[in-house]
């Protein structure tokens, strides 16, 4: 024992001598010969770690032991007044911050950057739901200014000194306080994302008052995960909260994310093209937070496969009589008519879209005419203006982001042509809170462009970030035809994400359209200046891109209604009625504008119709009458007999339905991305003989005077694609089937599958 005392002494005396190394300071935080020892031996031989903590005999009495001022366990308590203690003074915390009031009491303290929360007890354990969205982006490669960063249900949990940012587990469900309940609780886990300190708690109101940085400067969204993968991380030191409002119902937050690495400084190639230095950028995230809507009258609407809406879906434990354990209800909006004695009244709330003041002047009449264009299906089942259309004023004191608002975002990139319309959803319920649609300028940029060759057909190798959305999410951008490329994207493995895959997020994002869409857009320019002598500036032209443009928005908006992809659609009319306005205006060029319709281009010898179908079709209103109509139930099963009377009309012509997962059978010949017509056969043959004339006519036309000869190449590419498409077609007729979706009763004498 004295040789070990003689031992740390001669190491005590050493720091006298190597304190000019840095090592002076070692005795004022060590208790002990012994560990001013080890602390020496520490900075010496391992200097690039941390020396342990020092030992303390006993726990005070504000931290219990092996637990952190946080609450976590395993890094030694705090002395009592220290930063970060849980039970200061309430006062003494809350110190130089603003304080303000709305859903949340938030502080904000502007020297440190700290944002605290005041959370009441009657708070905890309720269902909060969080909206996460890019605010800005960079314009390449995914990260786009609107895009859905992720949205879910949670609830804020405490646990000893901390509160746990909790996502609980909604997919199985039975009756509180039965046996089936307390063994599910057993059974299946919550997720929890996040644990937060809790630095103090008001003595009068018994709230807690907790830090949100770890939360929202943290990365909740995933973003750091998904940079990594090309060497980017989070700077700490650029990552800081930006506006911050509190309002009754919701309160947002901005947080600016730093991004350092990558490459692009002196001779390396940059990945990120449209930044200034590749090494470094920002990223503006909002946070949405309210509180999931209770006691509102809304009632689950049970699904029916033989139309197409987005579902929430659990097993249900409380009765097990039924065949299957699952409940599927539609994701729809609470519509209740303002006097439900009328046969047609206004709605008591209605569907408000507010059109964003970023959405070029010329082009928001057809935007809003694209959004109204579904009043037609409401008013059928007694609906006056239940979809309404406003504009965003330019000095608006509210952000699109805003989880209030329903809004179109327009907004500009490098490398994407792609529109989206996701909504948020209830998961306890399917009811839709809120929606944001989004749509590429360069859609309507391409008309303006060059026509991009068939090489860059292949989005998904560009935007690997948008890519990963895709693979999650329904069938969306693929190229001509959709065949080759589709079995392709199924059999590779996905590049990247922008988003971290939270379990079953709210609402499913719907990524549309895409570069075939803007091909298809950009060739019927290209024809209608080859074949009708056209200048961009004609009334004709502008007539084009405001049709298309319409059925784009009427396509995006018909998603955050609830409704899916129908690429049925396009086979209602005959190759030989397409072009008859008289019919396609007052019935529609397609049976649902939730279909990928081509242009429609009339064959040489025929007067054009309309390019892009001019309302919504038969198919789409029978749909919003299957979701939205007023059945007087109290509950979803007392309503099933009228929903079942709506749904058995599936075997009506003009209400066929197929989506998504229908297309990638490649067996239905009338099931395709981007066709027309009931008889491909006919029109197949139509459309290559138009790109046989388009050819005769770019060798007259191409290269003008001064021009490239690669314009020749790029535009004869062009004509190829659509040629390629139609002919493409035409194989599924060899041994296809067409099939359904009817129940038994629907149709006499029809199978699922016919030759």
């Amino acid at each position: 024992m004295k040789r070990r005392t003689t031992f740390w002494a001669f190491v005590l005396g050493l720091s006298l001598v190597l304190a000019p190394l840095g090592l002076s300071n070692i005795r004022a935080q060590a208790a002990s010969p012994r560990e001013i020892g080890q602390q020496i031996i520490q900075k010496i031989f391992h200097p690039g770690k941390r020396p342990p903590a020092p030992k303390t005999t006993a726990p005070t009495a504000q931290n219990s032991p092996g637990s952190s001022s946080d609450g976590r366990p395993g890094t030694g308590p705090k002395r009592p007044g220290e930063e970060g203690d849980p039970f200061r003074p309430f006062e003494l915390v809350t110190k130089d911050t603003t304080r303000t009031q709305g859903l949340l009491t938030l502080y904000r303290n502007e020297k440190n950057g700290k944002l605290y929360a005041e959370v009441l007890p009657e708070q905890l354990d309720r269902n909060f739901l969080m909206v996460m969205t890019l605010e800005s982006g960079i314009g390449e490669k995914g990260l786009y200014s609107g895009m859905p960063a992720g949205d879910f249900l949670f609830r804020l949990r405490r646990v000893n000194n901390t509160v746990q940012f909790v996502v609980p587990n909604n997919y199985f469900r039975a009756a509180q306080g039965t046996p089936m309940r307390r063994s599910i609780d057993r059974s299946f886990s919550d997720s929890v994302l996040e644990v937060l300190p809790i630095r103090s708690i008001h003595n009068a109101r018994k709230s807690l008052l907790i830090e949100l940085n770890p939360l929202l400067l943290g990365d909740l969204p995933g973003l750091g995960s998904a940079l990594g993968s090309i060497a980017y991380a989070p700077n700490p030191n650029r990552t800081y909260f930006g506006q911050v409002k509190n309002l009754p119902l919701n309160v947002e937050i901005e947080s600016i994310f730093g991004f350092d690495g990558g490459s692009g400084g002196g001779p390396f190639p940059s990945f990120f093209q449209a930044l200034p230095d590749s090494r470094a950028f920002d990223l503006k995230l909002r946070y949405s937070i309210s509180e999931l809507p209770e006691n509102t009258g809304y009632k689950p609407r049970l699904a029916d496969d033989r139309l197409g809406y987005f579902i929430t879906a659990f097993q249900d434990f409380n009765d097990d009589s039924q065949r299957q354990p699952f409940v599927r209800y539609i994701n729809r909006w609470q519509l209740d008519k303002k006097d439900p004695t009328a046969a047609v009244s206004e709605p008591r709330e209605p569907i408000t879209f507010w059109i964003e003041n970023t959405v070029p002047v010329e082009y928001r009449d057809a935007v809003r005419d694209g959004i109204l264009m579904w009043n037609q299906a409401f008013e059928k089942i007694g609906f006056k203006d239940a979809v309404v259309a406003k504009q965003m004023p330019d000095k608006a004191d509210w952000d699109p982001a805003d989880v209030r608002y329903n809004t179109i975002r327009w907004f500009n990139s490098t490398d994407a042509i792609f529109a989206m319309g996701p909504s948020r959803v209830n998961p306890l319920t399917g009811q839709i809170l809120d929606a944001d649609i989004v749509v590429d300028a360069n859609f309507v940029r391409s008309l303006k462009q060059e026509y991009r060759t068939i090489i860059e057909q292949n989005q998904e190798s560009t935007v690997p970030f948008v890519s990963a959305l895709i693979g999650k999410q329904n069938l969306c951008n693929y190229g001509p035809a959709g065949k080759q490329l589709a079995r392709k994207q199924q059999e590779a493995p996905k590049v990247g994400k922008l988003l971290r895959f939270t379990p079953h997020p709210i609402g499913t994002q719907d990524l549309c359209y895409g570069m075939e869409a803007a091909q298809q857009f950009a060739l019927g320019n290209m024809h209608l200046q080859l074949m009708q002598n056209n200048l961009p500036s004609s009334p004709e032209m502008k007539l084009y891109v405001n049709q298309f443009l319409r059925e784009l928005i009427a396509h995006e908006v018909g998603h955050t209604l609830g409704l899916r992809h129908n690429f049925r659609a396009s086979a209602m009319l005959k190759p030989e009625e397409l072009n008859n306005t008289e019919l396609t205006r007052q019935k529609g060029l397609v049976a649902s504008v939730m279909d990928y319709t081509a242009v429609n281009l009339a064959p040489q010898g025929t007067k054009q119709g309309d390019y892009y179908t001019s309302r919504i079709g038969p198919y789409d209103e029978w749909a919003i009458a299957y979701g939205y109509s007023t059945t007087g139930a109290r509950t979803p099963i007392e309503e099933r007999s009228t929903l079942e009377k709506i749904a058995a009309r599936a075997a009506e012509p003009d209400l066929a339905y197929a989506t998504d997962e229908d297309v990638f059978s490649f067996l239905d010949p009338q099931t395709n991305l981007f066709d027309l017509s009931s008889n491909l056969l006919t029109y197949g043959q139509w459309q290559m003989d138009n790109a046989r004339a388009m050819w005769k006519r770019l060798e007259q036309r191409y290269p003008l005077q001064g021009e490239s000869f690669n314009d020749v190449r790029v535009a004869f590419n062009a004509v190829f694609g659509y040629y390629f498409q139609y002919a493409s077609f035409l194989t599924n007729y060899v041994g296809g089937q067409s099939f359904n979706r009817y129940r038994y009763g629907d149709a006499k004498s029809r199978l699922p599958f016919d030759r």
